[in-house]
């Protein structure tokens, strides 16, 4: 457990660092476009758009709403917790073999690298989720006091975000076909979850497949606290139970990893 302690001491003593590379980050980012940080917004859209003629005008054909839900607003409260999710998950990833010179010259320990990315899509994400607030008070989809689930979300969006790429951060420097293998595993995570369709309209087989997705819970606790007008949070004490242990698991095992090779990660390099 001192390594886990070890890992979230380097986040809270480098807190105002990792807060001011986000930042640097997420500028520098839209440094030399016209549109600037309107592209946070703008990217999403064109993603919702693509998605709904594919998957709402042409795979759903005129079956029109998801339960209570016009399904464009179904769509919107998937797409935009799904991209922040894979954005973070495979940006985190990446993230020290892409800036692994920077921690050579600057000294610091390369575990900030994780939380300066996961930081950065978190202000993206609330950026888009000020869009989804708005069309929920203005529809009325959900109560405002439902919003504190966000929160809930973005905690565990978080940790679990976290805890995955203190594994394959390393692995992608380590085994070269590792990123190549993620990439193809979120891909596949796209679709067995509930983005584009429904857990009530989905047959047994993708219930239980569901019931095992960590994506599939958090993204269905940010559509349940933003546009479904239900309890705050989605899933009962066996869905938290089950996430929660999954997800110190994984903080527990890529803690141990991390602290493995954080020192010979430039030699494979």
């Amino acid at each position: 457990m001192s390594k886990v302690f070890g890992i979230f001491k380097e986040q809270w003593v480098h807190r105002n660092l990792i807060w001011k590379l986000a930042i640097y980050n997420l500028k520098s980012s839209y440094a030399n476009h016209y549109l600037g940080v309107f592209w946070t917004f703008i990217q999403p859209a064109m993603q919702v758009l693509l998605y709904y003629i594919v998957f709402g005008l042409g795979l759903r054909g005129d079956r029109g709403d998801v339960g209570e839900l016009p399904f464009i607003i179904h769509l919107v409260s998937g797409i935009f917790p799904w991209l922040f999710l894979s954005s973070a998950v495979n940006a985190a990833s990446s993230s020290i073999q892409s800036q692994l010179g920077l921690v050579t010259k600057m000294k610091f320990p390369s575990s900030i690298l994780l939380s300066i990315t996961l930081v950065n899509n978190a202000i993206s994400l609330l950026l888009t989720t000020v869009i989804m607030v708005t069309l929920s008070l203005i529809f009325g989809y959900s109560e405002p006091l439902h919003f504190l689930g966000f929160f809930y979300f973005l905690i565990g969006s978080w940790a679990f975000a976290f805890g995955f790429a203190l594994i394959t951060s390393s692995l992608v420097i380590l085994v070269r076909d590792m990123k190549n293998v993620l990439s193809n595993v979120m891909r596949m995570f796209f679709f067995v979850t509930p983005i584009f369709w429904s857990l009530e309209e989905a047959n047994e087989l993708m219930h239980v497949i569901s019931s095992f997705n960590p994506f599939a819970y958090l993204l269905m606790n940010y559509r349940t606290a933003l546009v479904l007008n239900e309890a705050p949070l989605y899933g009962d004490m066996a869905d938290h139970l089950y996430f929660w242990s999954f997800t110190l698991l994984l903080i527990f095992v890529g803690a141990h990893v991390h602290y493995r090779f954080r020192n010979k990660l430039v030699d494979y390099l």
